[in-house]
């Protein structure tokens, strides 16, 4: 059982999944730091002059942080056999198949500059070089954007491989006719279609290097023409990429944003459609750390989503901690009584906003959505939900909070004014 606690700890601190996000957070903070650094211990190393003074002492560095990326490397495929999409496989099964997934191929190529300088310290000296520099793939797990790129990249490679086929068509053509044209006066630069082809791709991608440049009249019309047009067929991957790009940020925030609102218990009922529709009405809010986000005693008249950051919800009966992820102020969108509770950024946080007004007015204008979610308002009250200062039992469960007994005794039931079906919706 011991030993089946210590691998659940070590996933959710390798994965930054589960409830011990201070852990998960400084592993990565310290994986991302020794990845930057031995990229620059990489280049640094190639430096003569460097090379000679802190040759030692780089090699020195390389060698702890080979070591730490091999144990990385090692317990990601310890645990692999509790990621929810392998467990089916069983241990076996899994490692093989996490072994084979493109972030631990990454981590293998992390790893093995070190395993090659213990087997083949002489032989693999330029294969370390390149491995230790290919260290920087490794930043693509812990960074949203870059994985976001390359996904981008997946998703319009067709539309990608067309536009490749449209310029290596143009840097051909050009590089034939310009053959045609200058051979004659140029048969050094000019010898053949291949020599064109240098040309070409320095022109059409607007470098023009000048050691190879026509000399003849319509060479130089060729050669103007097939310089504006290097303008627009560069473009064109770059605009595909970029769109491509934007989407995908959009789609997951979007993702990100509906799973959020659809954890929430007032919606957990209602459609993707009504869910989306909610989403819609949230809107962003930064806040800096120590900034008061909610003050006890002000009118209670929207709920928060932490999109990042953490937030420290000051109570009578104690403090709770809520996270990236999570929910509260949910019952001030129906019972908009005095707040009981202040609420201060406990360090810098992005939040989502979502104002009682906002929702009265949609769910005016959506009847169904609007029975739905009085229904399970209703539901929870009978059901005998509790609320400890201004958070609902679900609010207080996202942050492992489980009030005392002479807690439960001060619990007032959900919606205590009343009927939530009878709050007035305007």
């Amino acid at each position: 059982m011991l030993g089946h606690n210590f691998k659940r700890t070590l996933y959710e601190v390798l994965e930054d999944t589960g409830k011990r996000r201070l852990a998960a957070q400084t592993l990565r903070n310290v994986l991302i730091f020794l990845i930057i650094a031995n990229v620059v211990f990489a280049v640094l190393e190639t430096v003569p002059e460097i090379r000679r003074t802190l040759g030692p002492h780089l090699r020195f560095l390389q060698l702890g942080s080979g070591v730490v990326f091999v144990i990385e490397y090692m317990l990601r495929l310890y645990v692999a056999d509790l990621h929810p999409p392998l467990r089916r496989y069983g241990p076996v099964g899994a490692r093989l198949r996490y072994a084979l997934h493109p972030d631990a191929l990454v981590d293998l190529i992390g790893a093995l500059p070190l395993v090659l300088v213990l087997l083949l310290p002489n032989q693999a000296v330029t294969m370390v070089v390149i491995l230790r520099l290919l260290r920087f793939l490794k930043l693509a797990r812990y960074s949203p954007a870059l994985r976001s790129l390359i996904s981008a990249v997946a998703a319009e490679r067709h539309a990608l491989l067309g536009s490749s086929m449209i310029i290596f068509g143009v840097i051909l053509m050009a590089a034939t006719v310009m053959y045609l044209i200058e051979h004659d006066q140029q048969p050094e630069k000019f010898r053949s279609i291949l020599h064109g082809i240098y040309w070409a791709i320095t022109t059409v991608t607007t470098v023009g290097y000048g050691d190879v440049v026509p000399i003849s009249n319509p060479g130089k019309m060729v050669g103007a023409v097939v310089m504006l047009m290097g303008y627009g067929l560069i473009a064109l991957p770059v605009g595909i990429i970029a769109s491509a790009f934007a989407r995908e940020i959009h789609s997951r925030d979007f993702v990100v944003t509906w799973s959020m609102v659809a954890r929430v218990p007032l919606f957990e009922d209602l459609s993707a459609t009504e869910v989306a529709s909610v989403a819609k009405q949230l809107q962003a809010f930064n806040v800096r750390k120590g900034v008061t986000i909610a003050e006890e005693g002000d009118i209670a008249d929207r709920m928060f989503f932490i999109n990042d950051g953490e937030v420290e919800i000051r109570m009578e009966h104690g403090t709770v901690y809520l996270g990236e992820g999570n929910f509260f102020g949910e019952l001030a969108l129906l019972n908009q009584t005095q707040r009981t509770t202040t609420v201060v950024a406990y360090r810098d946080c992005q939040l989502l906003v979502l104002e009682a007004k906002a929702l009265h007015q949609l769910m005016d204008s959506d009847a169904a959505l609007a029975k739905k979610i009085m229904d399970e308002a209703r539901e929870r009250a009978e059901a005998g939900k509790k609320i400890l200062g201004e958070l609902a039992e679900e609010e207080l469960e996202q942050a492992g909070y489980v009030g005392a007994d002479e807690d439960q005794e001060a619990q007032q039931e959900l919606f205590e004014n009343g009927d939530p079906a009878k709050q007035d919706q305007t």
